[in-house]
């Protein structure tokens, strides 16, 4: 043995003997009962060779088998092992010499048990006691000298040398004190008669016999022995065993007979006599049985567990009429019964999973306890079926609680797992427990919207800052993991950041305009939002969002032909010949906005003869109605309304000059055509233009000539095709829809435009729907080709299918 540490004792001085050894891997302590609390007994960590930090991390404790009451405990900073609790020997072990606690040390992370065998040290805490305070002992005068007369001993519930050592009787002239040992191992004490008693002399006497154990300090207890002298009874009650054997289950019923005892005395009367009483009895036995003096019947009175106490040994005394006795010991065996369900301890169990945790995982400890015997303590334990979880069995009465897949937090974030310990007993018992594990959120997946795609419409001029849509991803993650912010990625839109165009609420997602948009630039344009949470690191993912801007009718006809007024004076020449129906010319007009807001209608507002002409409402072809008179005016003038289909509609006007003749020569003096909307520069214009005519006469009677020479052919065209309009005149993004004041292809017209000031132009144009040339037949003219084509014009004999070109050249 191995002194490892004293502690003091309240009595005097006590040493504390503490033995460590280790047997397959277990540690035995020896350790005084009765110690205060905090005591040192060990050090666990030096025994078991661990560093101090390790206790604290794998959570090490201390429990005793089958109780949940805590006697030692680990200082976890220190590895100390201390009393944590009293320690009473004779309430563990009662009289037995060998009083061994058995605890599980348990290491967690990995696990790790460990036996501990606590061998507790009897100390001299308890003084005899005798069963009664006085005994009483009648002994005839008739007796014997070494006549003998049994005492119940004292009771010490130390063991060893802390149990009764030596009696003392009070001096006196007739009795002696001897102790004596039955064949069945007890002690008992006899008073032996050392002189004779004489009645006559003393009737009675009162002896104090004194127990001293042989603790240090010395603990005794006295009893006061009353004699009282009477007539001679030579014969003591004998029992039929000298030991008694019963065997008795637990749980039974108030009132059960368990055995019963039966001693004779050879004596007659009153002397032969027998009653029966216990003479050693302890506390918790006095509670469970008690016996009849008659008949010497033990029965049950309280109620017997197995698991409090399985072996009960009382002593039985039987005494006749005048004081003789005899003893004999009665062993009642508990035979033990189903029951106790196990029950389960949680030792360990971890507060939150993460959901990435791997199958296997060890998230807790569960540890089960069945109080009975043999087979009705060997327990099963399982948990419930559709829980990713499993009882792995470890050691002795130990499991984990184990992960077999994967875990989900957002398909189950919480279980609750109920584990039931079920026995082998006859019926077998069973309990259950639940335990509830939560799954901690890690960032696994990334937001997702909604829609795979978005589209959004907006008409153009719409103010800055209007709402146009909003996107909306979900998250399935907890908290920052599952929170969304929204962003546009970096991009461009018709050569400019996309963050110029738009902007998105990183909260809600709502996509707002950041400028104003205009269809006539851009139809239509994407952006890529993203939606990406607040994890570590982030998870994102995008979407395309597309715009598309409708049109409003914010763009007014433009009217390409005729020009506008102030840029060039044009004049139409119409033969006198021309019958109701032909096409005199026509209005060019476009519209930059699309759809039914590019849809242009044309119509005459105002003319010189009403009835002479109609204009086609789609297509701006300026026919005559009926057929050309003498007595219609040469001159005619007509304002044209060009509108769209827009709503509200938009219009534009311009003004068309007609001349209602065959050959210049007819024309009066320019100077006369007169229009009420011709501002005064343009009749300057027009009165040197006549100046002009009047001065290259020769070079028209030229040309005449010229074109009578060829008259028998067809006339040539200057140019093919549609009319050709510069293309400063058109605007950008111009539409192409048909019948919508573009030219159709059915019609076709040659223009002859002065080489001079755009101020100063006189235009005439005229129709060649039936007499124009296949455009593979046209003709690039040569300067001596004007004069055939000329020369022709007078002498034509079909008056309005060849018509007469002019050309009037500015100065």
């Amino acid at each position: 043995m191995v002194n490892r540490r004293c502690v003091p004792q309240s009595y005097g001085f006590v040493f504390l003997f503490v033995v460590v050894h280790y047997a397959r891997g277990d540690l035995s302590y020896s350790v005084q009962e009765e110690l205060k609390h905090g005591s040192v007994i060990g050090n666990i960590a030096k025994d078991l060779g661990l560093e101090l930090g390790k206790l604290s991390a794998r959570k090490a404790r201390v429990d005793l088998d089958g109780s949940d009451r805590q006697y030692v405990g680990i200082n976890l900073r220190s590895g100390d092992l201390f009393v944590a609790e009293r320690i009473d020997r004779e309430e563990h072990c009662g009289e037995r010499p060998a009083c061994i606690l058995k605890f599980d040390l348990l290491l967690e992370n990995p696990l790790e048990l460990h036996r501990l065998s606590l061998q507790v040290q009897d100390v001299n805490d308890n003084a005899p006691i005798f069963p009664k305070d006085i005994i009483k002992l009648e002994i005839r005068e008739s007796a014997d000298k070494g006549a003998r007369y049994r005492i119940n001993a004292a009771q010490d519930a130390d063991i060893g040398q802390n149990s009764v050592q030596s009696y003392t009787l009070q001096q006196n002239a007739h009795f002696v004190f001897s102790s004596q040992t039955t064949k069945a191992g007890s002690k008992y004490c006899e008073l032996v008669l050392d002189k004779e008693l004489d009645r006559e002399e003393q009737q009675e006497m009162r002896l104090l016999l004194t127990a001293v154990d042989g603790g240090s300090p010395q603990r005794s207890g006295t009893v006061v022995i009353h004699v009282i002298v009477l007539d001679a009874n030579d014969n003591a009650p004998v029992f039929t065993e000298a030991v008694y054997s019963a065997r008795l289950p637990e749980n039974s019923p108030l009132k059960t007979p368990v055995i019963t005892v039966s001693a004779s005395d050879a004596d007659e009367g009153v002397n032969g006599e027998v009653t029966y009483e216990f003479s050693r009895l302890s506390d918790k036995s006095q509670k469970l049985f008690s016996l009849d003096q008659k008949t010497g019947e033990i029965i049950v009175t309280g109620d017997v567990d197995y698991e409090e106490g399985s072996k009960y040994e009382v002593i039985v005394e039987a005494k006749d009429g005048y004081g003789l006795s005899s003893e004999a010991k009665v062993i009642i065996d508990i035979t033990d019964v189903n029951d106790n369900a196990p029950v389960i301890y949680v030792k360990s169990l971890s507060n939150s999973i993460p959901e990435n945790v791997s199958p296997g995982t060890e998230v807790g400890i569960i540890n089960v306890q069945d109080r009975d015997s043999e087979n009705n303590r060997q327990v099963r334990c399982s948990i419930q079926q559709g829980v990713p979880f499993k009882l792995v069995p470890s050691i002795k009465n130990y499991y984990s609680l184990v992960t077999t897949g994967q875990l989900d937090r957002e398909l189950v974030s919480d279980y609750n797992i109920t584990i039931t310990a079920t026995d082998e007993g006859s019926p077998p018992l069973s309990s259950s427990k639940t335990v509830q594990l939560s799954v901690a959120d890690i960032n696994d997946n990334p937001p997702v919207f909604e829609e795979q795609s978005y589209s959004t419409y907006v008409t153009e001029n719409n103010k800055p800052g209007s709402t146009l849509c909003s996107v909306t991803a979900r998250d399935p993650d907890w908290r920052q993991n599952g929170t969304v912010i929204y962003s546009l990625l970096p991009g461009e839109v018709n050569g400019a950041p996309v963050s110029s165009y738009l902007s998105v609420n990183g909260d809600t997602g709502v996509i707002h305009a950041v400028r104003s948009f205009d269809y006539e630039q851009f139809r239509s344009f994407k952006v890529h939002v993203m939606a990406r949470d607040n994890g570590s690191p982030p998870l994102s993912s995008n979407v395309t969002v597309s715009v598309f801007i409708s049109d409003v009718n914010d763009n007014s006809p433009q009217v390409l032909y005729p020009a506008p007024e102030g840029n060039s004076f044009m004049t139409e020449l119409i033969p006198k010949s021309a019958h109701g129906g032909s096409l005199v010319s026509k209005v060019i007009a476009v519209d930059a906005d699309s759809g039914q807001n590019a849809w242009l209608s044309y119509h005459i507002v105002k003319s010189t003869d009403p009835g002479l002409f109609t204009i086609g409402v789609h297509s701006g072809e300026i026919r005559t109605q009926r057929d050309i008179s003498e007595s219609d005016s040469m001159k005619q003038n007509l304002i044209v309304s060009v509108k769209d289909n827009g709503q509200p509609s938009l219009s534009a006007t311009c003004s068309m000059y007609l001349l209602i003749s065959d050959n210049l020569a007819e024309v009066p003096e320019l100077k006369d055509i007169s229009y009420d909307e011709k501002n005064s520069k343009l009749t300057s214009y027009l009165i040197i233009a006549l100046v002009s005519v009047s001065t290259f006469f020769l070079t028209f009677i030229i040309i005449i000539l010229g074109v009578r020479f060829c008259r028998r052919r067809k006339p040539r065209l200057l140019f093919d095709g549609a009319v050709a309009i510069p293309s400063a005149y058109l605007p950008p993004n111009y539409a192409d829809v048909d019948g919508t004041g573009t030219l159709r292809s059915a019609y076709n017209y040659d223009a002859y435009l002065t080489t001079g000031s755009r101020t100063s132009d006189f235009k005439f144009v005229t129709s060649y729907n039936d007499n124009t040339l296949p455009a593979d037949q046209t003709l690039r003219k040569s300067p001596s080709d004007f004069a055939d084509v000329f020369g022709d014009c007078d002498a034509s004999p079909e008056v309005g299918t060849t018509s007469c070109y002019f050309i009037l050249c500015s100065f």
